[in-house]
């Protein structure tokens, strides 16, 4: 089944094709002929991921699928949310956009450690986080909604050399002590929110072809 995925990122791409598997062909934007960038300007993941299939749906009128994805930090509460992309700025450089989450919980931790010497009671600063993905399908022109989460923390530095986007700052529950660019990809596709929406959306597909 040829469907097109409204993503320029090659990592997304390489992953949502590992995850989907056999059976599968994904076509990115660019070999679709889509070279300026999609309308985000939804108050929400759902909104979001809705307008970029719809968007892509009325241009191409082909079968499509978006996903919205979206770190929110606890202690931020709930940044970078549906501004993760470009949380540092429109750019969307990833680096800078983990460099002001760690930045924001550090000085949330300096506040906390200078109100305690003051003697101000106040609560550990909580690193828990969760990535929440919403892939919209359009098949045949019907709108289908598939959602994942991962739980998790944020860690107090950079580390790994696989993923892309904040994984280098992301330890799941289910690796504790490494981040999702330290484990594999197999590992990560495994657990990943992402990985949890899309495993849902071809068990979909695969159903009404039953």
């Amino acid at each position: 089944m040829k469907l097109v995925f409204a993503t320029g990122n090659s990592g997304k791409l390489r992953e949502a094709s590992e995850i989907l598997g056999e059976g599968f062909e994904l076509v990115s934007l660019s070999q679709a002929g889509i070279e300026e960038d999609i309308p985000e300007t939804g108050s929400t993941l759902r909104a979001n991921s809705i307008q970029k299939a719809l968007y892509l749906y009325e241009k191409l009128g082909c079968d499509c699928f978006a996903d919205d994805t979206g770190l929110e930090v606890d202690a931020l509460g709930g940044e970078p949310g549906v501004y993760t992309a470009r949380y540092a700025g429109d750019d969307k450089d990833f680096n800078r956009n983990m460099d002001k989450v760690l930045y924001e919980l550090q000085r949330l931790e300096s506040e906390s450690h200078m109100a305690a010497e003051f003697g101000v009671k106040t609560k550990p600063v909580s690193r828990r986080a969760r990535f929440k993905s919403v892939v919209t399908l359009i098949i045949n022109g019907e709108i289908r909604l598939f959602e994942g989460t991962l739980e998790g923390v944020i860690a107090h530095e950079k580390s790994g050399n696989g993923g892309f986007g904040y994984d280098p700052i992301f330890i799941a529950d289910e690796y504790p002590g490494l981040t999702l660019a330290d484990i594999t990809e197999e590992q990560k596709n495994d657990i990943s929110h992402r990985g949890k929406a899309l495993r849902a959306m071809a068990a979909w597909l695969r159903s009404q072809k039953s």
